[in-house]
């Protein structure tokens, strides 16, 4: 597992470097290249979007994720065109995007979104190891659900055979974030137009049990005190 930063704060304080793919061209004034800011995303979010080109065909494909310092893993059937073009050595940009706020303004051309994002490129490499495997299939479990892994029954060989696994090094990577209120011109401040910010967050509701439970199983402390923000 010589990609995967165990515990290294040296490391992990390091900023990403700015390059030619993730400098901002617009408003460079909202992107970060702060590695515990990206980190930070990455965590909060559910679902990424990977970018590929397979025989000159762009293609995005919304997929679960998880991390383990600092290397991103992806996962999915072997038969995957997805997993195949990344194994191959397809250069992939990943994508997570937060949704925090809508913005509205007086006028429509500044309507806007606050939200958080992080872009990564490179080149994904397939985790053959079978203990690095398994540790990516657990930083998948635990990123949706801390503390689900214990509960669990673990993969199979014969699941794991079928599951390719890919970890994406996170050396090339950055943020960009909008937060606070509209930007109107100035001669549109005096117009009778409510503007300002509908806050949006993702909030757990009450755990609905599987019908097929036994009605005396409970659900467990992780699952009744779930924080979105606090999985990590």
């Amino acid at each position: 597992m010589d990609d995967v930063n165990e515990g290294g704060d040296t490391k992990a304080a390091e900023d990403f470097p700015a390059t030619a793919r993730t400098t901002l061209r617009r408003l460079p004034k909202r992107g970060s290249f702060e590695r515990e800011t990206v980190y930070g995303i990455l965590d909060e979010g559910f679902v990424c979007h990977v970018g590929f080109v397979l025989e000159g065909q762009p293609f995005v494909i919304p997929t679960a994720y998880g991390r383990k310092g600092d290397v991103l893993y992806l996962h999915g059937a072997r038969a995957s065109r997805m997993q195949k073009a990344l194994a191959a050595g397809a250069d992939v940009c990943v994508t997570v995007t937060l949704v925090d706020g809508l913005v509205l303004a007086r006028s429509a051309f500044h309507h806007s979104i606050n939200y958080r994002s992080v872009v990564v490129f490179g080149r994904a490499r397939v985790v053959e190891e079978e203990a690095e495997k398994a540790a990516a299939l657990e930083a998948f479990t635990e990123h949706v659900m801390p503390g689900r892994w214990a509960d669990v029954r673990w993969p199979t060989a014969q699941e794991l055979a079928a599951t390719t696994v890919l970890a994406i090094r996170l050396t090339e990577a950055s943020a960009k974030i909008r937060t606070g209120p509209p930007v109107d011109d100035e001669e549109d401040y005096q117009l009778p137009v409510w503007a300002g910010v509908l806050p949006l967050s993702v909030e757990p509701g009450r755990p609905v049990a599987d019908p097929r439970l036994p009605a005396e199983t409970e659900p467990p402390a992780y699952v009744e005190r779930f924080d979105l923000k606090q999985r990590h």
